[in-house]
């Protein structure tokens, strides 16, 4: 046993350190990326569409997550770009909000997997590996009771994805964060919402049917999720903001969710809706095999999402480039100058 877990420490010894992108000028690199080609010119013009973004006094921004860069190591980009107000709303899936986010805010960490065994021997040790990155399961448990606990103490009925995730940062910000700072905290304090359309598929699904099933038990009511209701406000949004940006990490569900409330609101009879103006999808999906989670952004024009004068796709692992862009756009500064749009403040909520 002591064998056991002696390995399991000396696995987990090196802590993912998340980049700064206030202690390097992305604009160096950009300036340069712009007079080469290839994906560094694809990078550079992303980064020209989102500081056009920001410099847009009628733009509001929507910032999309999906795959793994926050546990690699980009946290703090995202958690920088609400901090500075380059981003007025977040759509991400469960995984980069609660199995990374909130777990590092009640105090654990991600772990660098400088060795990887055979997986069946992680298994044993109670490691998951995300590629060459490491989770102490049993501490992703710990995170899941606490999602049970939050549950427990929320009205019965459904609610929106955003709604439980702003009692998360409440929650966060009552003392409760071990580490200060989330991403989760920094948009409840600065009334930037959340929303995961595809909540339950992560670690949450866990906590949250963990207190179904008690509740149901007790023969009382509890908790559930309603991704309709994620629709019909992320759509209030999109009216209300008028002119909007996407800087898209990744594709899948936060993706195709933050585009389809143009199509939602048409529907719902604005017709003046305006297609997202601005638009930057990061991805290593491939367009030759469908994969590109639904569409490239061209495409997505024909759907009547995106418009076509301001967009680019940058084929490029996303903590590779990502960390640059928001960077070299954090130094131009043009972010000061931006109205706090605090869309969360629209919601109405029963705690």
């Amino acid at each position: 046993m002591a064998d056991t877990s002696n390995r399991k420490e000396e696995l987990l010894s090196s802590p993912v350190e998340h980049i700064d992108i206030a202690s390097f000028d992305g604009r160096v690199i950009i300036d340069a990326w712009e007079k080469m080609s290839f994906t560094s010119r694809d990078a550079a013009r992303a980064a020209r569409i989102l500081q056009a973004a920001q410099e847009d006094p009628d733009c509001s921004v929507i910032l999309t997550l999906a795959g793994s860069t926050s546990a690699g190591g980009c946290m703090h980009v995202w958690r920088d770009m609400i901090r500075n107000n380059m981003v007025d709303a977040v759509v991400a899936t469960g995984a980069s909000i609660v199995d990374m986010d909130f777990f590092e805010a009640v105090g654990f960490k991600h772990y660098q997997a400088r060795d990887i065994p055979d997986d069946r021997v992680l298994r044993d040790l109670y490691i998951d590996r995300i590629y060459d990155t490491y989770i102490d399961e049993e501490d992703l448990q710990a995170c899941d009771h606490i999602i049970g606990d939050i549950a427990d103490s929320l009205p019965k009925g459904p609610i929106s994805s955003r709604a439980y995730i702003k009692a998360m940062g409440q929650w966060l910000a009552a003392g409760n964060a071990k580490k200060e700072g989330s991403l989760i905290e920094e948009c409840y304090r600065h009334g930037v919402p959340i929303f995961v359309p595809a909540f339950s598929d992560c670690s949450a699904g866990f906590g949250l049917v963990k207190h179904q099933v008690n509740r149901i038990k007790a023969g009382e009511g509890y908790v559930s999720i309603d991704s309709v209701a994620d629709f019909r406000e992320l759509t209030d949004i999109k009216i209300k903001a008028g002119s909007t940006g996407l800087f898209m990490v990744g594709g899948g569900v936060p993706k195709n969710f933050a585009q389809d409330t143009v199509v939602c609101a048409e529907i719902l009879g604005h017709e003046d809706v305006e297609m997202h103006k601005y638009a930057v999808q990061i991805t290593v999906a491939d367009v030759r095999d469908g994969a590109c989670s639904s569409s490239t952004l061209k495409e997505a024009c024909s759907w009547g999402k995106v418009d076509v004068a301001l967009e680019q796709m940058v084929f490029a692992e996303a903590t590779t480039v990502a960390p640059v862009i928001v960077s070299d756009v954090y130094h131009r500064g043009a972010w000061k100058q931006r109205p706090r749009r605090r869309f969360a403040d629209l919601f109405n909520d029963a705690f």
